[in-house]
């Protein structure tokens, strides 16, 4: 792998700026979508190494896109990270329910997010830009 190609996913477009302004600092291609929908067309088309997944989003929920993506042989090794504000009991029950290899509470702590990454895709995979 070159450079990682990481998808995020979510309605919120405050939190897909934050996501992507935070992955610019890395050497990385970033795929967004902002719904469920786009997010599993992107996974189909992208073939990305990292999806960071909301939950509640239109169209397809996360957890749906999740479960898509855990059932198809050819997408089941994508990493998914759940990131989402329905409680930390909830997430950690219905997140590896579907499939999920993580997951984080919104609101999130950058350096954790960084963290969790780095364990999915490989700590020598995600690379600062110099």
């Amino acid at each position: 792998m070159s450079v990682p190609t990481i998808l995020i996913a979510d309605d919120n477009p405050d939190i897909r700026s934050l996501l992507s302004a935070f992955f610019s600092d890395f050497e990385c291609e970033l795929v967004v979508a902002k719904n469920g929908e786009e997010a599993l067309e992107s996974v189909i088309v992208e073939m990305p190494d990292l999806v960071l997944l909301d939950v509640m989003m239109p169209e397809v929920n996360g957890w749906e896109v999740c479960k898509y993506i855990k059932e198809r042989d050819a997408l089941r090794d994508i990493p998914v990270l759940m990131l989402t504000a329905i409680g930390p009991n909830l997430n950690s029950l219905t997140s590896p329910l579907y499939g999920a290899d993580a997951y984080l509470d919104k609101p999130f702590d950058l350096g954790q997010l960084e963290e969790t990454v780095r364990q999915l895709l490989g700590a020598d995979v995600l690379k600062r830009k110099v």
